[in-house]
């Protein structure tokens, strides 16, 4: 059972007053689908998942099946939790409104061992019928899913497709699909998006991707079709803009940038994230300057 892959995107989530930004959000999906990415991925990390309430994170779900519905671009839902309670439960509500597949982040803060991992992807697998997707993202969750339990989450859930992986390593990304050809593994880090897919990658989830999908789309969509040289021009043109939108905690550079390039009408966070300090907006400005950012 395979999901989405390709080019994705890993959305932010607009704020207005304190409050989700519905209709923002809904033009934000659609200027993706406009730019041929192949699936959204909303309420991910990059979402701010960690501070919205259960009610918010299912809404952004439902509005982006809505948003792609008779579109080309599938919805990847963030289906994650510290709680195998919680993320059972946004799974399982993620397949009731139409999701493609979900993804799910390994639990933060918990400090789960490789056992206690594979029984909570276990229990979410087990409780939808669509694909998942591991989200392996040691750095900001203090736990690693090493290859061992990959393989076998992998191995005996028949809609564990793939992982999202964010270590950052090629050597993981060489580990992994040197053992499993068949696993799906989506590139996490903006700037090494060229080296994983030459090794077999099938495709990305971006940060970037929010402000300049075009480009995104167009390093993926050429390094799957075997165009190497045009699709590692595009990543080494990225890698500027890759650098700077991880000045600061993600998704703060990229909300930022996003509210520069007047795609976001209101610079808004969940405390505990504030917006960057003045020389780091100034930074992103500047090298923003570089690039053309298509609008609505």
């Amino acid at each position: 059972m395979r999901g989405p892959t390709g080019a994705t995107t890993a959305l932010i989530t607009p704020f207005k007053d304190g409050k989700l930004d519905e209709e923002t959000y809904e033009k934000l999906i659609i200027r993706q689908i406009d730019n041929n990415i192949d699936a959204v991925c909303p309420v991910g990390t990059t979402g701010e998942s960690a501070t919205l309430n259960t009610q918010e994170h299912k809404l952004c779900i439902e509005i982006a099946v809505a948003t792609c519905k008779g579109t080309n671009t599938k919805v990847l839902a963030g289906a994650g939790s510290n709680a195998t309670s919680e993320a059972v439960d946004i799974a399982r509500h993620a397949e009731a409104c139409g999701a493609d597949a979900i993804f799910s982040v390994s639990p933060y803060y918990n400090k789960p061992s490789q056992e206690g991992l594979y029984q909570h992807y276990k229990a979410i697998a087990n409780s939808v019928n669509i694909p998942v997707m591991l989200y392996n993202v040691p750095g900001r969750t203090g736990v690693d899913i090493l290859p061992e339990t990959v393989f076998r989450l992998f191995d005996n859930l028949p809609n564990i497709y793939g992982i999202k992986e964010a270590t950052g390593s090629i050597e993981r990304t060489i580990d992994l699909l040197s053992n499993r050809a068949d696993l799906a593994l989506l590139c996490g880090d903006d700037a090494i998006d060229y080296p994983v897919l030459t090794n077999g990658g099938a495709g990305i989830t971006s940060v970037t991707a929010n402000l300049l999908p075009d480009l995104k789309s167009g390093l993926v969509h050429t390094a799957l079709k075997g165009e190497f040289k045009k699709s590692k021009a595009i990543n080494d043109m990225l890698y500027p803009i890759n650098k700077v939108m991880f000045c600061e905690s993600n998704p703060i550079p990229i909300k930022a940038a996003m509210y520069i390039a007047g795609l976001v009408p209101t610079l808004e966070y969940r405390l505990p994230l504030v917006p960057p300090c003045s020389e780091n907006m100034k930074k992103i400005e500047q090298i923003m300057s570089k690039y053309e950012i298509k609008g609505f």
